[in-house]
């Protein structure tokens, strides 16, 4: 899974993934039969826009619109994207 994601891809959550807000571990995870993914609080705020009718260009405009004062904020959207991409917690809807 080493292609990039490009602006109009469209991403739900991979087969066997439940997001949720755990509050027993105070954060967002990801749940999945083996286990549990801890996100942290930036990595939750992305994958919690993905649903599976947003284009990633969607999910970047939320999240600017979200936090305007952090810098650089489209590279860290694309990168958490592509990380969850690239460990297959997110597929790309065609």
């Amino acid at each position: 899974m080493s292609d990039k994601i490009r602006s109009e891809d469209v991403f739900g959550l991979a087969r066997h993934y439940r997001f949720q807000y755990e509050e027993a571990q105070g954060c967002y995870v990801l749940l999945f039969p083996e286990g549990m993914i801890k996100l942290n609080g930036s990595a939750g705020e992305v994958i919690k826009r993905v649903d599976g009718k947003k284009t990633v260009a969607d999910i970047v405009a939320e999240c600017k619109a979200a936090f305007p004062d952090v810098p650089d904020l489209e590279g860290d959207v694309l990168a958490m994207l592509q990380l969850a991409y690239d460990k297959a917690w997110i597929a790309r809807k065609e």
